[in-house]
């Protein structure tokens, strides 16, 4: 089996050179799916996991536009459409410098499993730009925006493909991309998610993917026969995932320790809950990007600089951030200092190595695909208020969210329960996000 597995990643790596967050991905997902597809004969021999790791489509293009100086810029936008097999591509839209192929690739892969596991009828995308909004006037965000929009709009359609926000991607940004897009085709669809609640958009949507993580991870916790009331939590960010983990673990009875920034990480003993969970969205809308601003607030608090959050002492760990950024080092503090759950809020968050480690010592531990579902959840539900012209309560929302996660819990747990009882969510996150791509694929012919 190894041997089939390093003959699948050399193809992977060979078609996609100078790609290590893409291949990352695949490997991770590789190394639990194909053990599972040679044991299944009418996956065998299809070469299907080949198939859905080339994308269907990659959009690549020019965005011009002009500063507020009259200076002419050029960034690089671009499009990911990964999988069709079961609906419209539906993925995020990120601006940020750090964007480029390779990160979007593992982005619109990732996207085609975990949009599975909610069992709502929607593919697999993602896109972005290296333009970065940090420092920008709204005029210049805007301009951004409509020239980007420009090209993309052709490619996108409420039956084709669906964008979403992701980081650099706001209310905004969203605002913008929509009304460029309906004045260019003259039409008013729901063709992008995350709008304001004034043009199609979803009550709790900003809250969704912190909230459905605090779900799974009550859904985990509860397998062990215990429960989020009481637990201490440390997470890492300060961001809109992380302001929706916060909510629901102080509704929920945790108490929060941590957040943190690329400067380092904040320690409140007292707890971060009430008003210093609205500071938050303060600190994450003043642009200034150091989670220090909150000791400048609330002085009781303790920062530690160009620290990780890990090193603190907590029952449960949740990554908001971004990519690589809990290794094993991380994973070997958090176990001995006695941590039962670590769930991943970011995308791919945790190292190959510390996820292995984390398994290896049994703890309980979810990958992104599975427990950070509940934004594109979200989106689909938002996508299906569009459909029939009808905006639904918060606490609909929340309860229809609620449900999806609890259905991915049971999903990771029937293909990821070992002889033991112990759940590799890992795996069964993969595998089930797999089956129905698969069968979808298999029942649509070599297309």
């Amino acid at each position: 089996m190894e041997d089939k597995i390093n003959n699948f990643m050399a193809q992977i790596e060979a078609k996609n050179p100078n790609e290590p967050e893409f291949i990352q991905a695949v490997r991770e997902f590789a190394e639990t799916v194909i053990p599972f597809i040679a044991s299944k004969r009418k996956y065998d021999g299809k070469h299907i996991l080949l198939r859905i790791a080339e994308p269907e489509r990659s959009i690549t293009f020019r965005v011009t536009w002009v500063d507020d100086k009259g200076e002419i810029r050029v960034n690089r936008g671009f499009r990911i459409q990964m999988n069709s097999a079961i609906g419209p591509y539906k993925g995020g839209i990120r601006f940020h410098n750090s964007v480029n192929l390779s990160v979007l690739k593992f982005l619109a892969f990732e996207q085609v499993f975990k949009n599975s596991l909610t069992t709502l009828p929607m593919g697999g995308g993602k896109g972005g730009s290296d333009f970065d909004p940090q420092g920008k006037s709204d005029a210049e965000v805007m301009r951004f925006c409509q020239s980007f929009m420009t090209e993309l709009c052709r490619h996108i359609g409420p039956e084709i493909d669906v964008p979403a926000g992701d980081i650099g991607v706001g209310a905004r940004e969203i605002g913008y991309l929509f009304g460029q897009y309906k004045r260019i085709r003259n039409e008013f669809t729901g063709v992008l998610t995350g709008k304001g609640l004034a043009y199609g958009g979803s009550l709790i949507r900003p809250e969704a993917t912190g909230y459905g993580v605090v779900y799974f991870t009550e859904q985990m916790l509860r397998t062990i026969g215990h429960e989020i009331k009481g637990k201490t939590f440390v997470i890492s960010g300060f961001g809109n995932v992380a302001w929706g983990v916060a909510l629901k673990i102080n509704e929920l009875g945790g108490k929060l320790l941590t957040i943190s920034g690329p400067d380092g990480y904040i320690y409140d003993a007292d707890g971060i809950s009430g008003e210093k969970i609205d500071y938050m969205l303060e600190m994450r809308d003043s642009g200034d990007n150091r989670a220090e601003m909150y000791v400048e607030k609330y002085p009781n608090a303790v920062f530690h600089k160009g620290k990780r959050v890990w090193e603190v002492k907590a029952d449960i760990a949740i990554p908001c951030a971004t990519q690589n950024e809990l290794n094993e080092d991380d994973a070997i503090k958090l176990v001995e200092n006695g941590v039962i759950c670590v769930t991943e809020a970011a995308n791919m968050p945790c190292t190959l190595e510390a996820i292995k480690y984390l398994l290896g010592k049994k703890i309980l531990f979810a990958p992104g695909k599975a427990a950070n579902a509940g934004g594109v959840a979200a989106s689909g539900l938002e996508m299906t208020q569009n459909s029939i012209r009808l905006n639904w309560s918060s606490e609909e929302v929340d309860h229809r969210l609620k449900d999806i996660m609890v259905g991915i819990h049971n999903q990771c747990k029937k293909y990821g329960t070992d002889e033991t009882g112990y759940v590799d969510y890992v795996t069964g996150a993969n595998i089930a996000g797999f089956v129905k791509v698969a069968d979808a694929m298999l029942a649509q012919g070599v297309v």
